[in-house]
């Protein structure tokens, strides 16, 4: 189950040739749905019931695939958002993820960081793992405020994300992007319980020397 908002919808419908044309970016977001299994008739019991779930809660135009090609383009959609941003401005992406509940409380959270700070975000990612992908924009921002305000806003929604049950790391690791917002999700503890571990496996500090902690 995969989440896209408006905008990413919009720059992907932009820039990726042979998308289906009902799509439309009215919607706010939309959800990619997949079920899979061995009888038809089982997939389409699941499929009324997710078209169910769905009608309870006010969504749009339900479009279904009725074959594997038009499966395949809905698909290459969502797998052209992150090209389409690419293209669209020079961007931060922030991997987030908490309880799949909490997905809309976090999306809510990141847009009222970015209107406080002055920044725009196109945010999709993996609403089945609780995974949003959150791309701030640099668009007209000055480069002082790219380097000096935005790691402030971006501590703001790591915080948010921990406050909702959540961490700072949804796929992509730690490395030396999200290293300065590990003491947001441990405490200096459990801090100097890793970089123990670390010094047990690499005394030397000669294995990826310099990631995850200085």
């Amino acid at each position: 189950m995969e989440f896209m908002e408006r905008d990413a919808i919009a720059w992907t419908m932009r820039f990726t040739e042979g998308l289906p044309t009902q799509i439309s970016t009215d919607p706010g977001a939309y959800l990619l749905i997949e079920v899979d299994g061995n009888h038809g008739a089982e997939l389409m019991r699941d499929c009324e019931t997710i078209l169910q779930v769905m009608e309870q809660h006010d969504c749009g135009e339900v479009l279904f695939a009725e074959s594997s090609a038009e499966k395949d383009t809905l698909w290459k959609m969502r797998r052209s958002v992150p090209v389409s941003v690419k293209a669209h401005s020079v961007y931060k992406e922030e991997d987030t993820v908490v309880p799949r509940f909490a997905l809309p409380h976090l999306l809510e959270g990141v847009k009222a960081i970015g209107a406080r700070y002055g920044f725009q975000s196109v945010c999709y990612g993996h609403a089945g793992d609780g995974n949003l992908h959150v791309n701030i924009l640099k668009g007209e921002l000055s480069d002082a405020f790219w380097s000096d305000e935005l790691p402030k806003a971006i501590r703001e929604i790591f915080q948010l994300t921990v406050s909702l049950g959540g961490t700072l790391s949804g796929e992509h690791g730690i490395g030396l992007v999200q290293r300065p917002y590990m003491d947001i999700a441990f405490n200096t503890s459990q801090l100097d319980l890793m970089r123990a571990i670390k010094r047990a496996f690499d005394p030397l500090g000669i294995m990826n020397p310099g990631k995850v902690f200085p």
